[in-house]
């Protein structure tokens, strides 16, 4: 566990035993933070000692696994919500692994095309198995109502959040 995830957890837990002062929605905010962070660091630490992969790099295949014709930079770090300057090298170390491959748009010579390997698409639907085993062991509590519930209300909050940034 990061040193990062700690504090966050500690401030969470130290809001939660003292709720009279802070408001709801900042305690919301902090625990999804919390929640978020302790399943990341858990998932990344298993990516990386099961599949020698990171976080980044299974994010990059994983989109690129959804769509076999490939995509370019730009929607590729669209759908990352990062910018295209931030998934260059981990491109670079996909393609020098074998995992992907970049080839020039022949519509438009500027765009390249990012797309998988058959041995990257192989690795990566083992990589996506584990992936989805060790979030249903992180989550093995939630009933199938608990899960319906959150995943209606998470997306109630991702509305009321682009509304907000939208203005």
């Amino acid at each position: 566990m990061t040193e990062m995830s700690k504090i966050w957890i500690d401030a969470e837990t130290k809001i939660a035993d003292a709720p009279e002062d802070h408001h709801d929605q900042l305690r919301l905010w902090l625990r999804l933070f919390s929640v978020g962070r302790l399943m990341e660091n858990d998932v990344r630490s298993r990516m990386q000692q099961q599949f020698d992969v990171t976080l980044p790099r299974f994010d990059i295949l994983s989109q690129l696994y959804r769509v076999p014709d490939g995509l370019n930079l730009g929607e590729l770090s669209k759908r990352l919500m990062v910018s295209p300057g931030n998934i260059t090298s981990v491109i670079k170390r996909l393609m020098d692994d074998g995992f992907i491959i970049r080839t020039q748009n022949p519509d438009d010579r500027r765009e390249n095309i990012v797309r998988m390997t058959p041995m990257g698409r192989e690795k990566f639907a083992r990589m996506a198995a584990a992936n989805e085993e060790w979030i249903r062991d992180l989550t093995k509590d939630l009933s199938a109502a608990d899960v319906r519930t959150l995943l209606s209300l998470l997306q109630k909050m991702k509305t009321s959040v682009r509304r907000a940034i939208d203005l």
